[in-house]
């Protein structure tokens, strides 16, 4: 709530800011391997003809920031995941400033290469400091249990996380909505399995960052006021995959972010296909310029893409509990089922409790 609140506060302010001083969004010309744009210049050249701010995300940076810095910050669970939210807002906002004030050529931003090169150099200082500084270097394999790799693979994981999900959420914030929406699905996924897993802090940095979404989307249902910019989806990514960390849910992002797996997806199938069978796969990539190029409007695609991610957030969650990620969980029904033989007087089932595994984070930082 005090992130829906506080957003819903500044927003207005950020409004006349960037309107006064003409945050304008220009639009790409060329893709990532140089080539034009015609199909989505063509599809969005109404949108861009009208007066169009972006970097909104920083309303989302400096309400998450002052929440969890007044609210729940705490070395163990918020330190990680405020800093890979802030970190990759950085990135973006920089690639959002050459936007806005620079010449609009070509990427109309910072070249790929240099935002990759970023972004990974964030992922391995924070993969760093979950495997050495809070000891971490196991990770939770759903269904299997905990499989040892080391510090440098940790790091590596962790890095490939961050990296992963940035630029996926990055790709997906492409129509009114749609990144926001998907991310506040994601965020409210990971927050709930937090929450059953004991970690509050982490699960109030969970509903912070949803409360600012909800906010955005509030301000932001069609037509657009404003575009949350590469400072907002950058955050939100790279959040996202510190979180995935944190939870120990790593291997559940590609399913509590599915639609995130199928937007970047679609884009390295389309530049893969053109390399190799010299055409498109896609009439325009991500798939969701492509469902746009096949007739379907904007709001259709994004409100079924949401309903569809709620499915996958919802399965998340499930194969969480079920998986053994959510460990509190699964030992209370151990125990539950072993009372409920004794009740019942068949032969009792000892649980196997690990009294040890409170299910939450804890470093030895």
């Amino acid at each position: 709530m005090s992130g829906f609140l506080l957003a819903t506060f500044l927003t207005p302010i950020y409004t006349h800011f960037a309107y006064k001083y003409k945050f304008w969004k220009k639009q790409k010309k060329t893709t990532l391997t140089g080539d034009a744009l015609p199909v989505m210049t063509k599809l969005h050249a109404k949108k861009f003809k009208r007066a169009f701010p972006t970097m909104a995300g920083i309303i989302g940076v400096v309400t998450v920031t002052i929440v969890t810095v007044v609210c729940n910050l705490n070395r163990e669970q918020t330190w990680l995941p405020l800093l890979g939210f802030v970190g990759g807002s950085v990135v973006g906002l920089i690639d959002d400033l050459i936007n806005v004030f620079g010449s609009g050529k070509g990427a109309a931003g910072l070249r790929a290469p240099v935002k990759f090169a970023m972004i990974t150099g964030l992922g391995l200082f924070l993969g760093w400091w979950f495997a050495v500084k809070l000891g971490w270097t196991e990770i939770a394999v759903p269904f299997l249990g905990d499989a040892q790799v080391g510090v440098i693979g940790m790091i590596l994981i962790f890095a490939f996380a961050v990296v992963a999900t940035s630029n996926a959420v990055n790709i997906s914030d492409g129509l009114d909505g749609l990144a926001g929406g998907l991310a506040m699905l994601a965020y409210g996924a990971y927050g709930v399995i937090a929450l059953l897993q004991g970690q509050w802090m982490l699960t109030a940095f969970c509903l912070t960052v949803v409360g600012w979404l909800l906010s955005y989307i509030w301000f932001n249902v069609p037509p657009a006021r404003f575009m949350m910019g590469d400072t907002g989806s950058f955050a939100i990514g790279a959040g996202l995959g510190v979180v995935a960390m944190m939870t120990d849910a790593f291997f559940l992002l590609p399913i509590i972010g599915a639609l995130f797996v199928v937007e970047a997806g679609s884009s390295l199938i389309q530049i893969f296909w053109k390399k190799v069978f010299k055409k498109k796969l896609f009439i325009s990539a991500p798939i969701h310029h492509h469902l746009e190029a096949k007739g379907w409007n904007e709001a259709k695609i994004v409100m079924r893409f949401w309903v569809i991610a709620g499915m996958f957030a919802i399965i998340g969650v499930f194969l969480a509990v079920q998986g053994g990620i959510v460990r509190g969980v699964k030992q209370q029904q151990a125990v539950d089922r072993s009372i409920w033989s004794e009740m019942s007087g068949e032969e009792r089932i000892v649980p196997n409790v690990n009294n040890q595994d409170d299910g939450s984070r804890s470093g030895n930082a």
